[in-house]
């Protein structure tokens, strides 16, 4: 049934209109004040005395507005805000205590004194313990900053948060609907959940937030859906154990030394007669023994296989060589002198030098 009968559209009733802010709270809300005073106390590292140090007068003065007291105690280690009687907001003691809570955690002043207003809130998140591993924690912790703070830069502008990663701690301050984002991401990326997975998430869903018609509908079918593909590589073992099948009998009972002399007969046997064959057993091991041993030391007087002697082939006789030939060129060449002309080169030369002989005359 419907709770509100005589109202018209309930998606009317469940949206915020545009541009609509929740007015702030003053001194008429409550003009007596306080009726007793609430503290909070924070510890802070040795490394951030000297910031501290620095920026603490701008501190006391933002919380002195709003009628707080803020103390630093460097001896201790601490940081202390305290309600007066003037104050007249019973929540702004809790937005001093996450002031400090973000000072301690390496937040600057500027982003932390953000957190006094009223539409902007800050979550610290731990992540130390969500990790065993040390070197895995780092990789993850790196993964979610990215390559020159390109991931964290990308997170913050989505979310409209700023994001400060330190130690063990992932401080955000931002509006609820980025803070809420931002967990999410933080969580799952120290889940070895890549961050931009999410990233690519929250823009589609941005884009989806612009159009007005979309904003009562379901928007599953756009998001994307991303398949977890992490492989287990665990080793195998080399040596499988296979179960038995399970049976409720027990195994049966393992026979005796007597039930098995029992069997074989020599249990009735006398001492003497099983002395006489443990000596037979132990001579046959010996000449057992004895026999292998012999045929080892043969091994050595065994001749080996000689290899097949391969018959030369018969020259054919497309490649026999003329000797007598030979013998012919080698007396022509002895007969020859080294540089002399042949017979026929003599006669034209001769010749020829009577032919200019005659022309001379």
């Amino acid at each position: 049934m419907n709770p509100w009968p005589n109202s018209g559209d309930e998606l009317e009733l469940l949206t915020v209109p545009d541009g609509w802010k929740e007015p702030a709270f003053s001194k008429e809300d409550n003009p007596r004040g306080l009726l007793e005073e609430s503290s909070f106390a924070t510890l802070f590292p040795k490394y951030r005395e000297a910031y501290l140090k620095e920026c603490w007068p701008l501190v006391q003065k933002a919380l002195n507005e709003h009628h707080i007291n803020a103390t630093l105690d460097l001896i201790e280690g601490s940081m202390t805000v305290c309600t007066t009687k003037k104050t007249f907001d019973p929540y702004i003691i809790i937005r001093a205590r996450d002031l400090i809570k973000l000072l301690a955690r390496s937040v600057s002043f500027e982003q932390a004194v953000r957190i006094l207003q009223d539409d902007v809130a800050c979550d610290i998140i731990k992540i130390g313990s969500l990790v065993r591993n040390k070197e895995r924690f780092v990789k993850r912790r790196q993964r979610l900053i990215g390559p020159k703070g390109s991931t964290l830069k990308a997170l913050e502008l989505l979310t409209n948060c700023y994001i400060m990663v330190q130690g063990n701690t992932v401080s955000a301050i931002g509006p609820f609907s980025g803070l809420k984002e931002v967990r999410k991401v933080v969580l799952d990326t120290m889940k070895n959940i890549h961050p931009i997975y999410n990233i690519k998430t929250l823009m589609i869903k941005r884009e989806l937030a612009k159009d007005s018609e979309l904003r009562s509908q379901s928007w599953e079918r756009f998001l994307p859906q991303f398949k977890h593909k992490n492989v287990n590589k665990r080793k195998e073992p080399k040596k499988k154990t296979v179960k038995k099948e399970y049976t409720p009998f027990p195994p049966p009972q393992p026979e005796s030394q007597i039930d098995k002399e029992l069997a074989s007969g020599e249990y009735f046997l006398k001492a003497s007669q099983k002395k006489r064959q443990k000596m037979e057993a132990i001579k046959a091991k010996q000449a057992e023994a004895l026999s292998k041993r012999q045929e080892e030391r043969n091994k050595a007087f065994i001749p080996p296989k000689e290899k097949p002697v391969v018959k030369p082939k018969e020259a054919s006789t497309e490649n026999k060589i003329d000797v007598a030939a030979i013998k012919e060129k080698v007396k022509k060449a002895k007969n020859k002198k080294l540089g002399a002309l042949s017979a026929e080169e003599v006669k034209l030369k001769m010749e020829t030098d009577e032919k200019k002989k005659k022309k001379k005359k």
